[in-house]
């Protein structure tokens, strides 16, 4: 039986790895070894990034939501809000909430006003 050897299979792996460490700096671009710790490095990254985009959205749709309403009614909160939309059954989500706020500010009054009616005095 004849040798087989496998670079086709190393060549084609290493070049995946070092087309994927393009633009990085000195030897972790060019260094199969160095390249794959930086690129796994930078896939850890990614992975835990992916969570953290999220998390960092939601938040800044709570500060545009709580800086429109506290325009709209200084003694309103943005937890009161929150209360009072569940309240009146309005099921709209904190993105949307956000980009009303931003881009239709009537419509958003419209809907702290209702928000505002459902809650207790």
């Amino acid at each position: 039986m004849s040798r087989v050897k496998g670079g086709t299979t190393t060549h084609a792996r290493h070049k995946k790895v070092l087309d994927a460490a393009k633009g990085y700096y000195g030897r972790r671009k060019n260094t199969f070894k160095v390249a794959r710790q930086a690129v796994d490095k930078a896939n850890q990254y990614a992975t835990r990034d992916r969570k953290n985009r999220k998390r960092n959205f939601r938040a800044l749709w709570i500060q545009r939501i709580n800086a429109a309403v506290r325009a709209h009614d200084e003694a309103l909160t943005y937890s009161r809000f929150i209360n009072g939309l569940s309240l009146a059954g309005i099921e709209v989500d904190r993105k949307v909430l956000a980009d009303l706020a931003v881009h239709e500010p009537e419509a958003f009054g419209a809907i702290v006003d209702q928000a505002k009616a459902a809650l207790p005095a």
